[in-house]
Formats: structure tokens, sequence, C-alpha cells
């Protein structure tokens, strides 16, 4: 019995192994096997990368943390660094400026020059002229500020607004 028992099923083997059914059904065990491996796979290999870059990703954060103040003081200092070089290095082209015009008052001919320009004075034996504009003569000196007349102007106006309060 138990060879022919052993016979009947090799027949209903043989002939289930070529149904149509059979094939189809064999198939997609196949392919559920397939799907279920590579989709365990993917998670195995998903859940490794994801605790990998999240201990990327938190490292990464505690570096941009902890640099954060240091690179923004730096990039400050740098910066005032570089204000106060530009504001000595106005100061030095100052001082040489200032320099230049102490040698320049020190020398008699200069002086001489500037006080006979600004303040009107001739030497003895010349005659001092001073040519007025057409314009500027139209104007009357109140309108002209103390800064735009001669000093002499300035001084006279002084002496009559003082002797106009006395009285």
């Amino acid at each position: 019995m138990t060879a022919e028992r052993e016979a009947d099923d090799m027949a209903v083997k043989d002939r289930d192994r070529f149904s149509t059914a059979t094939r189809i059904r064999l198939l997609g065990e196949q392919t559920a096997a397939r799907v279920y491996r590579s989709q365990t796979r993917r998670q195995a290999r998903r859940s490794r990368l994801t605790g990998r870059a999240a201990l990327l990703a938190l490292v990464m954060c505690s570096l941009i943390v902890a640099l954060a103040y240091p690179m923004r003081e730096y990039v400050s200092q740098r910066a005032e660094i570089d204000e106060l070089q530009r504001e000595q290095q106005q100061a030095r082209q100052r001082v040489e400026r200032l320099r230049d015009m102490k040698a320049r008052w020190q020398d008699d001919a200069y002086a001489e020059q500037q006080i006979r320009q600004r303040l009107h004075y001739v030497m003895p034996g010349e005659t001092g002229f001073i040519v007025v504009d057409p314009h500027a003569a139209k104007q009357s000196r109140a309108d002209l500020g103390a800064a735009d007349r001669p000093w002499y102007s300035n001084i006279w106006d002084g002496v009559d607004k003082s002797d106009a309060s006395d009285q």
C-alpha cells in the first residue's frame, strides 16, 4: 500500500506540477518570498542608516551650536580690528597733514602770504585794493554771515552793537 500510495502521490504531483493553477500559485509564492526578503533587507538597511544618520545629525548640530558663538565673536572682532586699522590710518594721515601745515607756518614767507591774504594787510608803501564783486555788493552786510565778511567788518559791527546797547 505504501508503494501504491507513493505512486499515486507522484502521479498527482506530476499532474499538479504541470497545471496552470499550480504554476501560478508557485509563481505567486516565489514572488511573495522575494518581495518579503527584499523588504526585510531594505528595512534592515534603512534602520541602520537611520540610526547612523541621526547620530551624524546630532554630532553636526552639536558642532554647529558649539562653534556658532566663537565664530560670531571672531567675525565681529575682525570687523572691529578692520575699523580700528582704518581709523588709525586716517589719524596717521591727519597727523601728516598737520605736520606739513606746521612746517609751512614756520616758514616766514608762507606766514606773511597768509597774513596778507586773510587779514588784508599791506606792507608799508603798498596800496591795498579790495575788489568788490558786483553781485555781492547788492547783498547787505547783514545778509552775510560773520565768517563770510572780512575780520574788520566783524569788529566794527561788534563796536556798533555795544555802542547802541549803552544808549
